[in-house]
Protein backbone atom coordinates (compact mmCIF):
# COMPACT_ATOMS: atom_id res chain seq x y z
CA UNK A 1 0.00 0.00 0.00
CA UNK A 2 2.89 2.35 0.70
CA UNK A 3 3.88 2.14 -2.97
CA UNK A 4 0.53 3.53 -4.14
CA UNK A 5 0.78 6.40 -1.66
CA UNK A 6 4.34 7.15 -2.78
CA UNK A 7 3.37 7.13 -6.47
CA UNK A 8 0.44 9.48 -5.80
CA UNK A 9 2.82 11.76 -3.91
CA UNK A 10 5.26 11.68 -6.84
CA UNK A 11 2.51 12.80 -9.23
CA UNK A 12 1.62 15.75 -6.98
CA UNK A 13 5.24 16.81 -6.54
CA UNK A 14 5.86 16.51 -10.28
CA UNK A 15 3.04 18.95 -10.94
CA UNK A 16 4.46 21.22 -8.24
CA UNK A 17 7.80 21.33 -10.04
CA UNK A 18 6.12 22.25 -13.33
CA UNK A 19 4.11 25.04 -11.71
CA UNK A 20 7.22 26.33 -9.90
CA UNK A 21 9.14 26.51 -13.17
CA UNK A 22 6.32 28.34 -14.96
CA UNK A 23 5.82 30.76 -12.07
CA UNK A 24 9.54 31.52 -11.74
CA UNK A 25 9.47 33.19 -15.17
CA UNK A 26 6.73 35.66 -14.13
CA UNK A 27 7.14 39.09 -12.50
CA UNK A 28 5.97 38.42 -8.99
CA UNK A 29 7.29 38.37 -5.44
CA UNK A 30 8.77 34.93 -4.87
CA UNK A 31 8.44 34.96 -1.07
CA UNK A 32 4.84 36.15 -1.20
CA UNK A 33 3.98 33.41 -3.68
CA UNK A 34 5.61 30.72 -1.51
CA UNK A 35 3.87 32.15 1.56
CA UNK A 36 0.63 31.47 -0.33
CA UNK A 37 1.79 27.89 -0.99
CA UNK A 38 2.26 27.23 2.72
CA UNK A 39 -0.79 29.20 3.82
CA UNK A 40 -2.86 26.93 1.57
CA UNK A 41 -1.31 23.94 3.34
CA UNK A 42 -2.28 25.30 6.76
CA UNK A 43 -5.89 25.93 5.72
CA UNK A 44 -6.36 22.49 4.15
CA UNK A 45 -4.59 20.61 6.97
CA UNK A 46 -6.67 22.34 9.66
CA UNK A 47 -9.94 21.86 7.75
CA UNK A 48 -9.13 18.19 7.08
CA UNK A 49 -8.36 17.56 10.73
CA UNK A 50 -11.68 19.13 11.77
CA UNK A 51 -13.33 16.39 9.73
CA UNK A 52 -10.90 13.55 10.56
CA UNK A 53 -10.45 14.44 14.23
CA UNK A 54 -6.90 13.08 14.42
CA UNK A 55 -5.26 13.30 17.84
CA UNK A 56 -2.42 15.69 18.62
CA UNK A 57 0.64 13.93 20.00
CA UNK A 58 4.14 15.03 20.91
CA UNK A 59 5.40 13.65 17.60
CA UNK A 60 3.39 16.25 15.69
CA UNK A 61 5.80 18.95 16.87
CA UNK A 62 8.54 17.36 14.78
CA UNK A 63 6.60 19.15 12.06
CA UNK A 64 8.59 22.26 13.05
CA UNK A 65 11.75 20.63 11.66
CA UNK A 66 9.82 19.36 8.64
CA UNK A 67 8.74 22.95 8.03
CA UNK A 68 12.26 24.34 8.41
CA UNK A 69 13.78 21.90 5.91
CA UNK A 70 10.81 22.19 3.54
CA UNK A 71 11.05 26.00 3.67
CA UNK A 72 14.69 25.90 2.57
CA UNK A 73 14.08 23.20 -0.06
CA UNK A 74 11.17 24.97 -1.73
CA UNK A 75 12.97 28.33 -1.73
CA UNK A 76 16.10 26.74 -3.27
CA UNK A 77 14.11 24.80 -5.89
CA UNK A 78 12.13 27.87 -6.94
CA UNK A 79 15.35 29.88 -7.24
CA UNK A 80 16.97 27.09 -9.23
CA UNK A 81 14.12 27.01 -11.74
CA UNK A 82 14.45 30.79 -12.12
CA UNK A 83 18.17 30.76 -13.03
CA UNK A 84 18.88 27.25 -14.33
CA UNK A 85 17.65 24.51 -16.64
CA UNK A 86 14.39 22.93 -15.50
CA UNK A 87 15.63 19.43 -16.36
CA UNK A 88 18.83 19.85 -14.34
CA UNK A 89 17.08 21.21 -11.25
CA UNK A 90 14.46 18.48 -11.44
CA UNK A 91 16.94 15.62 -11.68
CA UNK A 92 19.11 16.95 -8.84
CA UNK A 93 16.08 17.50 -6.63
CA UNK A 94 14.93 13.95 -7.36
CA UNK A 95 18.16 12.55 -5.91
CA UNK A 96 17.11 13.43 -2.37
CA UNK A 97 16.64 9.68 -1.55
CA UNK A 98 20.42 9.44 -1.22
CA UNK A 99 20.35 12.04 1.55
CA UNK A 100 17.21 10.58 3.12
CA UNK A 101 18.64 7.07 3.24
CA UNK A 102 21.91 8.31 4.73
CA UNK A 103 20.11 10.29 7.41
CA UNK A 104 17.81 7.36 8.18
CA UNK A 105 20.82 5.07 8.58
CA UNK A 106 22.72 7.50 10.79
CA UNK A 107 19.81 8.61 13.00
CA UNK A 108 17.12 5.93 12.77
CA UNK A 109 19.33 2.88 12.25
CA UNK A 110 17.63 1.81 9.01
CA UNK A 111 19.88 -0.34 6.83
CA UNK A 112 19.88 -1.20 3.15
CA UNK A 113 20.67 -4.55 1.62
CA UNK A 114 23.58 -5.08 -0.74
CA UNK A 115 21.40 -4.69 -3.83
CA UNK A 116 19.78 -1.57 -2.44
CA UNK A 117 23.22 -0.11 -1.76
CA UNK A 118 24.19 -0.95 -5.36
CA UNK A 119 21.14 0.98 -6.56
CA UNK A 120 22.30 4.01 -4.61
CA UNK A 121 25.72 3.67 -6.22
CA UNK A 122 24.12 3.81 -9.67
CA UNK A 123 22.27 6.97 -8.66
CA UNK A 124 25.49 8.63 -7.48
CA UNK A 125 27.17 7.80 -10.81
CA UNK A 126 24.25 9.52 -12.51
CA UNK A 127 24.83 12.62 -10.37
CA UNK A 128 28.48 12.77 -11.38
CA UNK A 129 27.64 12.38 -15.07
CA UNK A 130 25.14 15.23 -14.87
CA UNK A 131 27.61 17.40 -12.94
CA UNK A 132 30.36 16.99 -15.50
CA UNK A 133 28.20 17.17 -18.63
CA UNK A 134 29.25 19.62 -21.33
CA UNK A 135 26.50 22.05 -20.38
CA UNK A 136 27.74 22.49 -16.81
CA UNK A 137 31.07 24.11 -16.03
CA UNK A 138 32.56 26.15 -13.24
CA UNK A 139 31.81 29.30 -15.22
CA UNK A 140 28.25 28.28 -16.06
CA UNK A 141 26.64 26.21 -13.32
CA UNK A 142 23.09 26.92 -14.60
CA UNK A 143 21.57 26.67 -11.13
CA UNK A 144 23.33 23.39 -10.23
CA UNK A 145 24.20 24.71 -6.77
CA UNK A 146 20.53 25.44 -6.05
CA UNK A 147 19.66 21.97 -7.30
CA UNK A 148 22.14 20.32 -4.94
CA UNK A 149 20.85 22.40 -2.02
CA UNK A 150 17.30 21.37 -2.92
CA UNK A 151 18.37 17.72 -2.97
CA UNK A 152 19.93 17.91 0.51
CA UNK A 153 17.04 19.78 2.12
CA UNK A 154 14.34 17.59 0.58
CA UNK A 155 16.27 14.56 1.81
CA UNK A 156 16.26 15.99 5.32
CA UNK A 157 12.54 16.75 4.98
CA UNK A 158 11.89 13.08 4.15
CA UNK A 159 14.03 11.91 7.08
CA UNK A 160 12.25 14.14 9.60
CA UNK A 161 8.88 13.07 8.15
CA UNK A 162 9.79 9.45 8.87
CA UNK A 163 10.91 10.47 12.35
CA UNK A 164 7.55 12.12 12.99
CA UNK A 165 5.68 8.92 12.07
CA UNK A 166 7.94 6.86 14.35
CA UNK A 167 7.01 9.15 17.23
CA UNK A 168 3.31 8.56 16.63
CA UNK A 169 2.47 11.77 14.78
CA UNK A 170 -0.85 11.73 12.94
CA UNK A 171 -0.88 13.07 9.39
CA UNK A 172 -2.96 16.23 9.76
CA UNK A 173 -1.51 17.56 13.04
CA UNK A 174 2.05 17.06 11.74
CA UNK A 175 1.23 18.81 8.47
CA UNK A 176 -0.47 21.67 10.30
CA UNK A 177 2.69 22.33 12.30
CA UNK A 178 4.90 21.90 9.24
CA UNK A 179 2.97 24.33 7.05
CA UNK A 180 2.45 26.83 9.86
CA UNK A 181 6.23 26.91 10.35
CA UNK A 182 6.86 27.42 6.64
CA UNK A 183 4.16 30.10 6.43
CA UNK A 184 5.74 32.13 9.23
CA UNK A 185 9.20 31.88 7.64
CA UNK A 186 8.06 32.91 4.16
CA UNK A 187 5.93 35.73 5.60
CA UNK A 188 8.96 37.09 7.45
CA UNK A 189 11.07 36.74 4.29
CA UNK A 190 8.43 38.68 2.33
CA UNK A 191 8.34 41.44 4.97
CA UNK A 192 12.14 41.70 4.94
CA UNK A 193 12.20 41.94 1.15
CA UNK A 194 9.49 44.62 1.19
CA UNK A 195 11.37 46.73 3.74
CA UNK A 196 14.61 46.41 1.78
CA UNK A 197 12.94 47.54 -1.45
CA UNK A 198 11.37 50.50 0.32
CA UNK A 199 14.76 51.46 1.74
CA UNK A 200 16.32 51.27 -1.71
CA UNK A 201 13.52 53.38 -3.20
CA UNK A 202 13.95 55.98 -0.43
CA UNK A 203 17.71 56.13 -1.03
CA UNK A 204 17.20 56.48 -4.78
CA UNK A 205 14.65 59.27 -4.32
CA UNK A 206 16.97 61.07 -1.91
CA UNK A 207 19.85 60.84 -4.41
CA UNK A 208 17.65 62.23 -7.19
CA UNK A 209 16.44 65.07 -4.98
CA UNK A 210 20.04 65.90 -4.01
CA UNK A 211 21.14 65.91 -7.64
CA UNK A 212 18.23 68.15 -8.61
CA UNK A 213 19.01 70.59 -5.77
CA UNK A 214 22.66 70.73 -6.79
CA UNK A 215 21.68 71.44 -10.39
CA UNK A 216 19.40 74.27 -9.30
CA UNK A 217 22.18 75.80 -7.19
CA UNK A 218 24.59 75.68 -10.11
CA UNK A 219 21.97 77.16 -12.42
CA UNK A 220 21.34 80.01 -9.97
CA UNK A 221 25.08 80.63 -9.64
CA UNK A 222 25.48 80.61 -13.42
CA UNK A 223 23.17 83.56 -13.79
CA UNK A 224 25.62 85.75 -11.88
CA UNK A 225 28.86 83.81 -12.44
CA UNK A 226 31.48 83.52 -15.15
CA UNK A 227 31.58 81.27 -18.18
CA UNK A 228 33.18 78.36 -16.35
CA UNK A 229 30.33 78.27 -13.83
CA UNK A 230 27.81 78.37 -16.67
CA UNK A 231 29.57 75.44 -18.35
CA UNK A 232 29.52 73.50 -15.07
CA UNK A 233 25.81 74.18 -14.68
CA UNK A 234 25.16 72.90 -18.19
CA UNK A 235 27.13 69.73 -17.42
CA UNK A 236 25.16 69.21 -14.19
CA UNK A 237 21.90 69.66 -16.04
CA UNK A 238 22.98 67.15 -18.67
CA UNK A 239 23.85 64.59 -15.96
CA UNK A 240 20.73 65.22 -13.89
CA UNK A 241 18.24 64.55 -16.69
CA UNK A 242 18.47 62.02 -19.53
CA UNK A 243 18.28 63.25 -23.09
CA UNK A 244 14.86 62.87 -24.74
CA UNK A 245 16.13 60.05 -26.96
CA UNK A 246 17.49 58.02 -24.00
CA UNK A 247 14.35 58.66 -21.96
CA UNK A 248 12.20 57.62 -24.89
CA UNK A 249 14.14 54.37 -25.33
CA UNK A 250 13.99 53.60 -21.60
CA UNK A 251 10.22 54.14 -21.54
CA UNK A 252 9.74 51.97 -24.61
CA UNK A 253 11.79 49.15 -23.03
CA UNK A 254 9.80 49.36 -19.81
CA UNK A 255 6.50 49.32 -21.72
CA UNK A 256 7.43 46.02 -23.36
CA UNK A 257 7.86 44.29 -19.98
CA UNK A 258 4.73 42.72 -18.48
CA UNK A 259 3.32 44.44 -15.43
CA UNK A 260 4.30 42.89 -12.08
CA UNK A 261 1.64 40.76 -10.42
CA UNK A 262 -0.46 42.36 -7.69
CA UNK A 263 -0.41 41.29 -4.05
CA UNK A 264 -3.75 39.47 -4.23
CA UNK A 265 -3.00 37.75 -7.54
CA UNK A 266 0.37 36.50 -6.30
CA UNK A 267 -1.04 35.24 -3.00
CA UNK A 268 -4.01 33.47 -4.60
CA UNK A 269 -1.81 31.84 -7.22
CA UNK A 270 0.52 30.63 -4.48
CA UNK A 271 -2.42 29.10 -2.63
CA UNK A 272 -3.45 27.31 -5.83
CA UNK A 273 0.07 25.94 -6.36
CA UNK A 274 0.05 24.93 -2.70
CA UNK A 275 -2.63 22.33 -3.43
CA UNK A 276 -0.01 20.16 -5.15
CA UNK A 277 2.30 20.54 -2.14
CA UNK A 278 -0.19 19.69 0.61
CA UNK A 279 -1.73 16.76 -1.27
CA UNK A 280 1.73 15.39 -1.99
CA UNK A 281 2.55 15.47 1.73
CA UNK A 282 -0.83 13.95 2.64
CA UNK A 283 0.12 10.94 0.53
CA UNK A 284 3.75 10.95 1.71
CA UNK A 285 3.14 10.56 5.45
CA UNK A 286 1.16 7.27 5.21
CA UNK A 287 3.84 5.94 2.83
CA UNK A 288 6.64 6.77 5.28
CA UNK A 289 4.65 5.28 8.16
CA UNK A 290 4.84 1.74 6.75
CA UNK A 291 7.70 1.89 4.22
CA UNK A 292 11.49 2.11 4.44
CA UNK A 293 12.61 5.75 4.32
CA UNK A 294 15.04 5.46 1.41
CA UNK A 295 12.70 3.38 -0.73
CA UNK A 296 9.66 5.60 -0.18
CA UNK A 297 11.76 8.66 -0.93
CA UNK A 298 13.07 7.01 -4.11
CA UNK A 299 9.59 6.25 -5.45
CA UNK A 300 8.47 9.80 -4.64
CA UNK A 301 11.50 11.08 -6.53
CA UNK A 302 10.00 9.68 -9.74
CA UNK A 303 8.23 13.03 -9.89
CA UNK A 304 11.23 14.05 -11.97
CA UNK A 305 9.70 12.27 -14.97
CA UNK A 306 6.87 14.79 -15.12
CA UNK A 307 9.26 17.75 -15.07
CA UNK A 308 11.62 16.19 -17.62
CA UNK A 309 8.75 15.57 -20.04
CA UNK A 310 7.61 19.15 -19.52
CA UNK A 311 11.14 20.48 -20.12
CA UNK A 312 11.55 18.43 -23.30
CA UNK A 313 8.08 18.90 -24.85
CA UNK A 314 7.02 22.37 -23.69
CA UNK A 315 10.32 24.18 -23.01
CA UNK A 316 12.13 22.45 -25.93
CA UNK A 317 15.25 21.91 -23.82
CA UNK A 318 18.02 19.88 -25.46
CA UNK A 319 20.14 17.45 -23.48
CA UNK A 320 23.79 16.68 -24.13
CA UNK A 321 24.75 13.02 -24.52
CA UNK A 322 26.51 12.91 -21.17
CA UNK A 323 23.56 14.62 -19.49
CA UNK A 324 21.14 12.13 -21.06
CA UNK A 325 23.36 9.31 -19.83
CA UNK A 326 23.39 10.76 -16.32
CA UNK A 327 19.61 11.15 -16.27
CA UNK A 328 19.07 7.59 -17.51
CA UNK A 329 21.60 6.25 -15.01
CA UNK A 330 19.90 8.02 -12.13
CA UNK A 331 16.46 6.81 -13.22
CA UNK A 332 17.83 3.28 -13.62
CA UNK A 333 19.09 3.45 -10.05
CA UNK A 334 15.65 4.48 -8.82
CA UNK A 335 13.97 1.63 -10.71
CA UNK A 336 16.54 -0.87 -9.46
CA UNK A 337 16.00 0.28 -5.89
CA UNK A 338 12.28 -0.34 -6.29
CA UNK A 339 12.79 -3.81 -7.76
CA UNK A 340 15.05 -5.00 -4.95
CA UNK A 341 12.83 -3.63 -2.18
Amino acid sequence: MWLLYALASAACFGMRGILYQWTSQRRLDRNLMLFGVYLSGVVIAVASNVVAGQAWTAGAWIGVFMGLFSFGANAAMYRGYAVGKASLIAILASLSPVVAAGAAYAVLGEKLSGLQSLSFGIIIIGILMIRYSNDISLSNLQGAGWGVLTMVLFGMTDATTKMATLHGAQTMPALTVMYATGSVLFFLAWLRGTWMRRGQDTSANAALASAAAAAKELAAAAESGDGRTKAASRDAADNAEPTPVVAERTTATADRRPAPWSFSRTLLWGMFVGLTNIFGMMFALPAFRVGVTGLVSAVMAMSVLFVLLYARIILKEKFSRLEIGGILCALLGMVAMRLVS
